[in-house]
C-alpha cells in the first residue's frame, strides 16, 4: 500500500507561546517484533501520524534513530520532509549519541571538537536548535568526581559550545541521575565554570527528581540558561546510591525496574503544574519536549503512554500555560 500523502502545513495559533516535540523512544509491534520507526517506510509513516494526531508539533531525534533514517530515505533533510509531510512542523533538537564521554579528561578535548565539527557538516541539511548531550560519562567511570575534574568537563564543553553557536546551534547539557554530573552541588560546579554563552542547560524532569532536585527551582535558578525541557515523571528517588550500579543504573538498579513513567500517573513525583507556572512566570516560550524512556516496560506500550501525557498536556498544562 502506498505511504505517499498530501502535505499537511501545520501552523501555530496565535498568542501561542508553548509548543510541544516528542522525544523518538518509540517501539510498534511488526510481523517480525518490536521495531522503531526507523525500521521501515510504513512505520515511520504510522509513527508521524499518531503523534501529529494527537498534537504533536516537534520530533527531537536521537542521533543514531536520524541516522537511520536518513539510510531509509536518503538524507535527513528527506527524513525531516517526509515528518513534515505527515503533519510535524519539524526536527527540534537532537540527542547525540557518537562522541567520547570522557570529558574529565583533557586530553580527549581536541577529539570531541573535532567529533562535533563533523556533525555540524552531517547534519547541514536540517535546522536544529540544539545537540543535547550527557556531558561526561557514567559516574561509576569517573569517580572521584572532584572540583578540578568538572572544571576540566566545562572547558572541553566551552569549546564545542563556541563551535556551535557559531553554526546557529545550541549546546545542551542533559544530566542522567547516573551521570558523573548528577547533583546539585557537581551541577552548581559546573555552570561556575562553563560559559553561559556556549553551554546550556537542558533540564529533564524525572532525571533531577530522581537525585532529590526539585526542577522548578533548578529552572527558577538557571533560567536564562535553560535551552528546553525533558518533561517525564518518576516514581522513585535515589536513596541508596543506585546512580552507581555498573554497568548502567536505568537497567541494573537494586531498587527499582522501571525509572521513568509518562506524566499523570498517580505515584509521579514532579510537580508539572508548579513548573508550568514558572515557565509563565518567566514567560519562557518555544519548544517542550515529552520524553518516555523504556515505556514498555511492564505490559506498557508508547502509544499509550504518548497519548496519555499529550491528555495531561491538553487538560492540566496548557490551561496555565500554553
Amino acid at each position: 500500500m502506498s505511504t505517499e500523502q498530501p502535505v499537511v502545513t501545520t501552523t501555530t495559533a496565535p498568542g501561542q507561546n508553548i509548543k510541544w516535540s516528542y522525544m523518538d523512544h518509540w517501539t510498534m509491534r511488526s510481523p517480525s517484533g518490536w521495531v522503531t520507526p526507523q525500521h521501515g517506510v510504513q512505520y515511520a509513516d504510522r509513527f508521524y501520524k499518531q503523534l501529529a494526531g494527537i498534537g504533536f508539533q516537534g520530533v527531537d531525534p536521537f542521533e543514531f534513530r536520524l541516522l537511520a533514517q536518513s539510510e531509509l530515505f536518503g538524507s535527513a533533510k528527506k527524513a525531516e520532509e517526509f515528518a513534515r509531510d505527515r503533519g510535524i512542523e519539524r526536527f527540534v533538537n537532537m540527542f547525540v549519541a557518537f562522541y567520547d564521554d570522557r570529558t574529565h579528561l583533557a586530553e580527549t578535548h581536541d577529539a570531541l571538537l573535532k567529533n562535533f565539527e563533523n556533525k555540524v557538516r552531517m547534519y547541514d541539511g536540517i535546522t536544529l536548535d540544539s545537540y543535547i548531550v550527557m556531558p561526561v560519562s557514567r559516574y561509576w567511570l569517573v569517580e572521584p568526581v572532584t572540583d578540578d575534574k568538572i572544571k576540566t568537563m566545562a572547558e572541553g564543553w566551552n569549546r564545542v559550545g563556541k563551535m556551535l553557536k557559531s553554526h546557529g546551534i545550541k549546546l545542551s547539557c542533559h544530566h542522567e541521575f547516573y551521570c558523573a554530573l548528577h547533583s546539585k552541588e557537581e551541577i552548581d560546579t559546573f555552570y561556575a565554570h562553563a560559559d553561559p554563552e556556549y553551554v546550556g542547560l537542558f533540564i529533564d524532569t524525572a532525571q533531577h527528581e530522581i537525585v532529590g532536585i526539585d526542577s522548578t527551582d533548578l529552572y527558577l535558578q538557571y533560567a536564562d540558561r535553560v535551552t528546553g525541557f525533558h518533561f517525564k515523571d518518576t516514581h522513585h528517588v535515589d536513596t541508596v546510591d543506585d546512580y552507581k550500579t555498573p554497568p548502567d543504573p536505568e537497567r541494573a538498579a537494586s531498587t527499582t525496574d522501571r525509572w521513568f513513567w509518562e506524566m499523570g500517573t498517580a505515584e509521579g513525583l514532579v510537580d508539572f503544574p508548579k513548573l508550568m507556572q514558572a515557565l509563565k512566570d518567566k514567560n519562557y516560550t518555544g519548544w517542550l519536549t515529552v520524553e518516555h524512556d523504556k515505556a514498555d516496560i511492564g505490559g506498557a506500550n508508547y502509544a499509550e503512554s504518548t497519548a496519555r501525557s499529550k491528555w495531561y498536556i491538553d487538560n492540566v498544562l496548557s490551561p496555565i500555560y500554553s
